[in-house]
Order: structure tokens, then sequence, then C-alpha cells
């Protein structure tokens, strides 16, 4: 893993099982604790994270997950929006996130 994240720019999912799942989790909690700025992207072919990304913005309703954290997933359904929205990315910094300064 650690190979894997120094020398990528980005990170892409496609749709997977268990291991992809885990993998979406793990580098999107390393940019919600500030561990990395880089983008992580969706490819949502054929709807297949719909009810992941809706499981997402029901945590932000409930207020068990931030707005600035859900924004830290980027989801989209073609390669090209993908790479579009994966060099545009500017990443949110999540304040509650924020360690205070001594």
């Amino acid at each position: 893993m650690n190979a894997m994240f120094d020398h990528a720019d980005a990170f892409i999912a496609l749709p997977g099982g268990l291991g992809t799942l885990e993998e979406i989790f793990h580098i999107s909690s390393w940019a919600q604790l500030h561990i990395h700025y880089k983008p992580n992207g969706l490819l949502n072919v054929n709807g297949f994270y719909d009810n992941f990304l809706s499981l997402l913005d029901h945590a932000v309703e409930q207020k068990f997950l931030t707005s600035s954290a859900r924004q830290i997933i980027i989801s989209v359904v073609t390669t090209e929006q993908l790479i579009d929205q994966l060099q545009s990315f500017i990443p949110v910094i999540d304040s509650s996130m924020t360690q205070p300064k001594d």
C-alpha cells in the first residue's frame, strides 16, 4: 500500500467487492485526516456505487459524516468525466479534523 500511495497522483476505484470498499474507505479516511491531499475517484459504472453514495449522503444527514468529508470522494459515470474531475480537484479541508496548533 505504501508504494502505491507514495507514487500515486490520485486514487480511482472501479466496481468491486469488499477489498475495493475497504480501500475506498482507507484512502478517504487518510484524506479526511490530512495524511494526503490527493483526489479519490469512483467510476460509477451502470450505477454500481449509487447505494454506496446514498449511504454516505445519509451519514451526512445523520451528522456521522461532515459534508466536507463527503466531498472527498468524486463519483462520475465516464472515464472522461473522471479524468476532468481528478485534474481539476481542489481538496476541501475538513475543519472538524484539523488539530489545534500549540
